[in-house]
This record gives C-alpha cells, structure tokens and sequence, in this order.
C-alpha cells in the first residue's frame, strides 16, 4: 500500500492497514506536529489534510489514505523553511499560546482558505468551529485567518501582475 505524506511517497506494509494514521505520522514518520488530544476526534488537534480537506489523523486507518494527499504542518512551509502566510500571519496575530492545538487549526484555516478567499469574521469563526482551543479565547485566531486571507490575496494580486507584466512584454 502507498502512501504520500507532505509529498513523499511512502510503501506501507498491509500489516499496517488498520493502524491509526496519527500513529504512523508520529511514531513512524516522526511528524509530531499532529499532535494527539482527545484520541476521539472531538479536539481537533491531530487535524490533517487529506486531498486538501481536514480530516481527525485519530479516526483514520492508514488505509483510509490509500493513494491519497497527506499534508501535515511540517509540509505546509516551502522546503527552504519559510513559513506558509497562515502560519506567519498565527504568529504575527498572536495566535500561538501553548501550541497544542496550533498545527490542526493552522491546517484547517488553510483548507478554509483554499475555499474562501475573501472570508467574514464570522465565516472564520464557523471553519474553525470543530478545533479547541484553551488559551487564546478564538479572537487572535480568527484575526490569524484573515490576516492570512488577505496576505494570500496580496500575494496572488502580485504574481497575477508580474505574469501579465512577462506576457504584455512578450507580445
């Protein structure tokens, strides 16, 4: 059986089929960003992506992502170590207390945002809706997301300039 994980495909033994994907992230691959709170799939924090939708890494079975995408927060930065803008903008908003459950909402706001260019306050309240936090009372969370939103915005605004700059030069 296949797996691919932050892109990088991994062979895993059939043997392996029924064991908890949070596991296997953590224990085999050593991406402990997924971290594991409730074990139930209440909490949130072991969110991952799976075909760019959030998924609870606890409630998964190593064949239920078969030939699937798996992103975790350890994939989501560029390989040269520079922070996703979801993850920047949870820094820069003060989004980050203890970091439990950091890495499954810097994950779902992703996913969120993937959808939902130009979100509401109050649409960001409902994407995060499923994730628990105990620290930050939501508010720098949700001021993280559109951050984010609009630096995502920003950023497309930008590379769209830049490609239609090269082609008006080109013709």
């Amino acid at each position: 059986m296949k797996i691919t994980v932050n892109n990088i495909e991994y062979t895993v033994s059939e043997n392996l089929a029924e064991l908890k994907l949070s596991a296997y992230l953590r224990e085999n691959l050593d991406l402990t960003g997924t971290k594991i709170g409730c074990d139930i799939g209440v909490c949130g924090s072991c969110t991952i992506l799976v075909n760019n939708k959030p998924m609870r890494s606890c409630l998964l079975k190593l064949k239920d992502v078969a030939d699937k995408q798996v992103l975790t927060i350890e994939g989501l930065a560029s390989s040269d170590g520079t922070l996703h803008p979801v993850q920047q903008a949870f820094i820069d908003a003060g989004a980050i207390q203890c970091g439990f459950c950091t890495p499954g909402m810097v994950l779902t706001a992703y996913a969120f945002l993937l959808e939902n260019k130009q979100p509401t306050r109050e649409e960001a309240r409902e994407a995060i809706k499923g994730n628990i936090c105990r620290c930050t009372g939501y508010q720098q969370i949700i001021d993280a997301i559109l951050l984010a939103a609009h630096r995502m915005q920003k950023r497309l605004d930008t590379e769209n300039a830049e490609i239609f700059d090269n082609l008006t030069r080109i013709l």
